[in-house]
Order: structure tokens, then sequence, then C-alpha cells
């Protein structure tokens, strides 16, 4: 069932995170729903700017309804992630999304705020919400490019006044994550203190941690095992912070890179051990039960796992 993300977020503030997951393909949505049903888990899924131009936007969305329908007992909303203006105004008016985000966060903060007003204006007329962003992530992620000496905190007063004045109805802010599997080199804590401070300002207001895989030690080891060549330095976010962090009011966590991980480890391992394979359904099955695997263990870690009954009843 698709609700909306303000639903989901009125259930979950301050007691667990919601995991927001990127889909591009049939695979990645069958380990996503089978996941969550494992885990008995609400959940978000986000289709980026890059999914659409990837899939094309009638297949992607085909892909979610049919998951729909073979997963019923699921709840869930569809989030458009870093969108730009013009794929907000045509989420927004599609009449499939259930929130958007528009990402201005590289421009000033008064266009910022400009740009996320009127999307808030035209997806709150049509009942749906906003998710804007600002502070800078560093990493890649699809179109998104930010080098590292780019990328800064979210100054606490400016995320109030920017709620304040965009209108939007939560805000992902940059507190020490990356996109992309090359986040932290050693180790890095979230910024808890700056957590802290915007809770403070925005009491009860949904907070999103974008960039918050956790690049699993043994997913990349594993696909270098295996022919790759990932920088075995790379760090993400610690699982273990992520309930700290939703206490503190971030609802929403992004998950993509770790994903991406299990989908390489699974095809490289794969081929590599049946080299005169050719089938790609052999391997795609396989690929479905280990990311529904890592959903159900994330799920875990973000202290969503079991609340289905508890967001069922209150959607109702």
């Amino acid at each position: 069932m698709i609700v909306t993300t303000a639903e989901l977020f009125k259930v979950a503030y301050g007691k667990f995170a919601i995991g927001a997951y990127n889909i591009n393909n049939m695979e990645q949505a069958l380990g996503l729903f089978q996941g969550h049903i494992a885990a008995q888990a609400p959940f978000i899924v986000q289709i980026s700017k890059g999914a659409r131009k990837y899939a094309g936007i009638p297949m992607i969305e085909a892909i979610i309804r049919a998951a729909e329908k073979m997963y019923p007992e699921v709840i869930f909303a569809v989030h458009l992630d870093h969108g730009d203006e013009q794929s907000c105004y045509d989420c927004i008016n599609s009449g499939f999304y259930s929130s958007v985000m528009i990402d201005a966060s590289h421009e000033p903060f008064e266009k910022n705020v400009e740009i996320t007003r009127r999307v808030v204006e035209a997806a709150h007329a049509k009942g749906l919400s906003v998710e804007a962003e600002i502070g800078q992530l560093g990493g890649v992620e699809e179109d998104v490019k930010v080098d590292e000496k780019n990328a800064h905190l979210t100054d606490p007063h400016e995320a109030k006044a920017f709620v304040e004045q965009s209108g939007c109805d939560s805000l992902a802010v940059a507190i020490g994550t990356s996109h992309g599997a090359y986040k932290f080199k050693g180790q890095q804590s979230l910024h808890f203190e700056v957590i802290e401070a915007i809770q403070r300002l925005l009491p009860g207001f949904p907070l999103v941690m974008h960039g918050s895989s956790s690049v699993p030690q043994e997913e990349v080891l594993r696909i270098n095992a295996a022919g790759g060549q990932l920088d075995p330095s790379a760090r993400g976010v610690d699982e273990n912070e992520l309930l700290r962090a939703a206490a503190l009011g971030v609802t929403k966590i992004n998950i993509d890179t770790d994903g991406r991980l299990v989908w390489t480890r699974v095809h490289r391992e794969f081929f590599r051990d049946t080299p005169k394979e050719f089938d790609f359904r052999p391997v795609g099955r396989i690929f479905v039960s280990e990311y529904a695997k890592f959903i159900a263990a994330r799920s875990e870690k973000l202290g969503s796992a079991g609340k289905l009954a508890e967001v069922r009843a209150a959607v109702a």
C-alpha cells in the first residue's frame, strides 16, 4: 500500500527511522519488497533522475506498481530523490509520487529558498510533501558531484530560517555523511552535536540523512577478491549510529551505495565461479535473495523492523 511520506514520518519521529532506498530495475524492487516483508518494516522507494532516464519513467513506475500488487501487505511511500525544479513538477503532476525532493543546495541561501518555495506551493496543492536540502555533502551520486573541499555541514540557525522561509516538510542536512562508496578515511562519526542543535531549533521537524550507506568492509573485500578494484580504505556510516540519529529527529535515512555493493559482489562472484554461464536469471535470483537479507538486517539497525502493524494502524 502506497501512503504519504508525511504519514510515515508522523509515526516514526523520534522512535525509529524510515529507510529510503533507490531502485533502478526489477531485481532491486523484488529484493526491497521481500526484505521489508521479512523485517515487517515500512519503507520509502526512491526514484532518482538517473533511474527515470535509465529504465524509462513508465517502466520504473510500472515495476513499483507490480511489486505493490505482488506484495499487498507492505506499506511504503514513493519519493523523487535529488530532483531539479522541472523533474519535481513532472512528478507532482504524475499522481504517482508521495513526495519529492528539490535539491537546490548548490545555490545561495536565498535562491535555494526561492526555488524550494515554488516547488512547495505546487506540491502542497496536490497533497504531496517536499524534502529540501541545506548544506552540501561531498562525494558522487549520479548527477550530484561535490568536491570534499566544497562540502560543508549544515548551520543549525540557517536550517531553522530555511524551513520557516521555504515551507518545506522535511530537510536533508549535512551532518558528516557523503555520497558514494568513498565516504570516510579511517574512523569518523556523525556530528551529533549538529543534529542536536538542529532538533532544538526545529523540534518535531523531520530531518533526512543522505549518504548513509555503511560500505561494509566484507563486501569491499569480496568484490576485490572477485576482480574488483575498490579502495579498501573506504568507510561509510557506522550502522550502529543510525538509531541514535533517529532518536534526534532523523526520520528518513537514505541508503543506496550498499545495495550497489551487494549487486556488484553477487555478480562478480557468480561469473567468477561459473565462467561458462551466460544466463542472467540465476544470478538475478541470488541478488534478490541477498539484497532482501541486507534490507531486513538494515531495518533492524534503523529500528523500523517490526513496526509494520503500528504503521498500518496509524494510516488505516
